[in-house]
């Protein structure tokens, strides 16, 4: 949906706007302190071979010699892990990597303490950054929910991510993600379950679920050592270390995911097992393990987010080998980014923005819009407690169909994604988002990272609710007279619409100006209860219905002192005043 000078969907707009560069001698100090990042760093995988300046670029890329160097390196590894694997596995398990920043900390002050790169266990090491200030106690209602030792089945997941269209409009359709026990509601758009996390990502627990032969048992945690033996050369930028527990064959593909992981910054990498390894069947010597990662970013000690794994393995001997890593079918929230493309990253104070090696040349700015959109976003975070970091995912279009499940609805510019430890990962839609509309729907998206559930939210009929205090920030505090979609709420008043609040999402097939239109009615809906009683107020509304699951009559009467039949009456009123 365009207006006149808008560009059509499926265009990018790469060709028609400025293309900010990342050499050293262009990347504009001015810019990234306007970010609040005094340093941009665009990592970008393989090669370090970044300016020692404002910006700092690297692909996630391997070379033919890297890889030489390091199957050789990696054959050394094998044959000194033969000599004592079990000592190998616990020192692995129990040993703290160099601090691998440290070379790039002269040109990284725009990035906070807690970017230094640890590993899971204390060894010796250069001192240390200061540990973070204890976090506030969270609150019942949005504590994260982590995958214990075995991780549990995956719990049907609500609601974690609304997106966005394509005009300049602050109007961006629903990805609703409905519970696995409840289906799909009728009209909705499309659903992804996400799945609760552990308390404990680095538990190590029994095998609850299947706990098959004793044989069995002891190959598993053979292979769950190897997998912490690999944990901890991934976080101690030990490229061979990393690659030494595989098989030559599945080494390229290992690289590449080991530099988009280095790239990300990669702090916690803990591995864990639900069940027993199986026999592949056919294929004598093979096995297959599902295991569940816990994984953390540029932040050390964080409350993990979780990713399931399929590894597969050959015997040799009484060793086991590891031939693939593989994205998981059962993993509800898809393929993250860094498992299926090389990445290049810029690295801000609130903000990871993320992206292909073709479009590296955009991370500079966006990253700037980011962070400025960031502070905004972070005023919305229920229960005063914001994300550690942001994590901005910019997607082409092979990137777009594929990333986190792909299939969303063909208007939308961006979606947010929960993927455990209380963060939701925010994709952009490349060949649709806008210069123009670039901050609105970064400080929307934020704020959907910002303020929904780590579980999500199960009822549609909140749809107006959460769509309406993103679009409420979004709008930056600008006049309700000023807001770019009320020609759309008007059309949808004239017809289509019941007048119900519960009933005004759009589904995914729906015309580009009834979602317009009800994204404004959302809008108008929260922005009254802001202007009636205060934003706090209309935030601690919002955290009853949509984190503690209260109906909105009971929320209305615990919040505001008032029934919701009239909360909602004047609502819509408000809503026909305004449009007229």
């Amino acid at each position: 949906m365009t207006d006149g000078d808008e560009q059509p969907p499926g265009r990018t707009t790469d060709g028609d706007e400025p293309r900010p560069t990342v050499d050293a001698a262009d990347a504009s100090a001015d810019k990234a302190s306007a970010a609040d990042t005094s340093t941009v760093h665009v990592s970008a995988s393989a090669d370090h071979a970044a300016d020692a300046s404002t910006a700092d670029v690297s692909a996630a890329e391997t070379t033919a010699d890297a890889d030489r160097a390091d199957a050789a390196r990696a054959a050394d590894a094998d044959r000194a892990a033969d000599a004592d694997r079990a000592a190998d596995a616990d020192r692995a398990a129990n040993a703290r990597a160099d601090d691998t920043h440290a070379e790039t900390a002269a040109t990284s002050v725009g990035v906070d303490a807690a970017v230094d790169t640890i590993a899971p266990a204390p060894a010796p090491a250069p001192a240390p950054a200061p540990a973070p200030a204890p976090a506030p106690a969270p609150d019942a209602a949005s504590l994260p929910h982590f995958a214990a030792g075995p991780a549990p089945c995956p719990v049907p997941l609500a609601q974690p991510d609304p997106a966005r269209t394509v005009r300049q409009r602050r109007r961006w359709p629903l990805w609703t993600a409905l519970g696995l026990a409840l289906g799909l509601v009728a009209g909705a758009v499309p659903g992804v379950l996400l799945r609760g996390a552990a308390p404990d990502a680095a538990g190590r627990s029994a095998a609850k679920h299947d706990p098959g032969t004793a044989a069995q048992r002891r190959l598993g945690e053979r292979m769950l050592a190897l997998l912490d033996r690999q944990a901890a050369a991934l976080v101690g930028a030990d490229r061979a270390g990393f690659l030494a527990v595989a098989e030559p064959a599945a080494r390229p593909v290992l690289s590449r995911r080991y530099a988009a992981l280095r790239s990300l910054r990669v702090t916690t990498w803990r591995s864990t097992a639900d069940g027993v390894p199986a026999a592949v069947d056919g294929k004598p010597g093979e096995w297959r393990l599902a295991v569940t990662v816990g994984y953390c970013f540029v932040v050390r000690d964080c409350a993990p987010s979780t990713v399931e794994l399929g590894t597969r393995w050959r015997l040799a001997g009484e060793e086991p080998r590891l031939t693939a890593v593989e994205p998981s079918s059962t993993d509800p929230a898809g393929v993250r980014p860094w498992q299926v493309n090389d990445l290049a990253v810029a690295v801000g104070k609130r903000v990871v923005v993320a992206t292909t090696p073709a479009q590296r040349s955009r991370l500079p700015g966006l990253l700037a819009q980011a962070e400025t959109a960031a502070r905004a976003a972070d005023r919305y975070a229920i229960g005063g407690r914001p994300p550690d970091r942001y994590l901005v995912y910019y997607a082409g279009k092979g990137e777009w169909q594929r990333w986190y499940g792909g299939g969303r609805p063909k208007w939308t510019a961006g979606y947010a994604v929960g993927v455990g430890g209380g963060r939701h990962d925010v994709v952009l839609n490349a060949q649709i988002v806008t210069p123009a509309g670039l901050d609105d729907l970064l400080r929307h998206e934020l704020t959907h990272a910002a303020s929904l559930p780590d579980r999500g939210y199960a009822d549609r009929a909140d749809w107006w609710l959460v769509e309406g205090l993103a679009e409420y920030a979004g709008a930056d505090g600008q006049p309700v007279h000023r807001y770019d979609g009320l020609t759309e709420v008007r059309d949808l008043l004239r017809g289509g619409w019941s007048g119900r609040l519960d009933a005004v999402a759009p589904a995914d097939d729906a015309s580009d100006d009834r979602v317009g239109g009800a994204y404004g009615v959302g809008y108008l809906a929260v922005r009254h209860l802001v202007d009636r009683y205060g934003e706090q107020r209309m935030l601690d509304f919002y955290r009853a219905v949509v984190h503690q699951g209260r109906t909105p009559e009971q929320a209305a009467d615990e919040v505001f002192g008032d029934p919701w039949s009239m909360l909602h009456d004047d609502c819509v009123a408000y809503v026909r005043a305004v449009v007229g």
